[in-house]
């Protein structure tokens, strides 16, 4: 069915290929997930969650498309939209320090759209971070990576998951919580953006014994703002509510798009 080309990139149970269909000649990826490795991991249910939720929201121009997959005895193929420039964390971390705040804004504009399409229908993300955010050629980013999704129409979930530096802190509390944990990773992802670094993680800290120090800190919202940060992006993080205690006071994701810092950037809908 394929030409294929070179390896994107390597995961926990597989890998990303560059390939190109031999009749149309399309360019996409094929992740190639083995099969063992998900049965001794126990995660069948996270390749399952992957394949229900990206084909529940396949036209949204801000979420990584799943044209199909396919399976043989040892492995699961998921044909995947091409993203040429990767992850954006690569970009992240090429910045030295974050992105300009027009570039930011760009990028919060594009995701916060994407992530009102996924509450629309019901699915929390819950692991919105820069390595499950990729780049097209043209620098426009995709939602990515739907292992750890959730199709709620409740609302109401108690399960613990996500990555450490980006989970609220009704989680930690082991609280129920709602898709306001996407609004929170909002929050955190903005930070990133703006300074190079998640506003939680204490990057000095050894492993065995940060993961403490880091839940005290979220659990406490305690946090510090880089000097270059502008009042409105800090606004935004903070008094217009993503980064707050209680989900109830996170600023919702339509108030989002309206905000000061996000309209003197992004005139036009996401």
């Amino acid at each position: 069915m394929f030409e294929m080309g070179g390896p994107l990139g390597k995961g926990q149970y597989g890998r990303v290929y560059m390939v190109r269909t031999k009749c149309e000649k399309f360019i996409l990826a094929l992740k190639v997930v083995a099969k063992a490795q998900l049965v001794s991991n126990h995660n069948e249910r996270s390749i399952r969650r992957e394949i229900r939720d990206s084909e529940k929201s396949p036209v949204h121009p801000h979420i990584l498309r799943l044209y199909g997959f396919f399976h043989d005895e040892t492995r699961i193929f998921l044909m995947l939209e091409y993203a040429g420039k990767g992850e954006l964390y690569k970009q992240l971390y090429k910045a030295h320090g974050g992105f300009t705040e027009e570039r930011s804004a760009r990028y919060m504009h594009q995701i916060t759209g994407a992530i009102m399409y996924l509450h629309s229908k019901h699915i929390i993300h819950r692991d919105i971070k820069p390595e499950n955010l990729l780049l097209t050629i043209d620098d426009k980013l995709k939602i990515a990576d739907f292992g750890w999704s959730v199709h709620s129409p409740s609302d109401r979930r108690k399960t613990y998951c996500g990555t450490l530096d980006y989970i609220p802190c009704e989680m930690i509390e082991k609280k129920g919580y709602s898709s306001k944990v996407d609004n929170w990773a909002l929050g955190v992802l903005m930070y990133e953006f703006l300074s190079g670094c998640a506003p939680f993680a204490r990057p000095s800290d050894p492993d065995e014994e940060s993961r403490k120090r880091t839940q005290m800190r979220v659990v406490n919202v305690e946090y510090s703002f880089p000097a270059h940060f502008s009042r409105e992006a800090k606004d935004l993080i903070r008094k217009a509510s993503l980064l707050q205690h209680n989900p109830k006071d996170r600023l919702e994701l339509c108030k989002v798009l309206r905000h000061p810092w996000i309209l003197r950037f992004n005139p036009l809908p996401p």
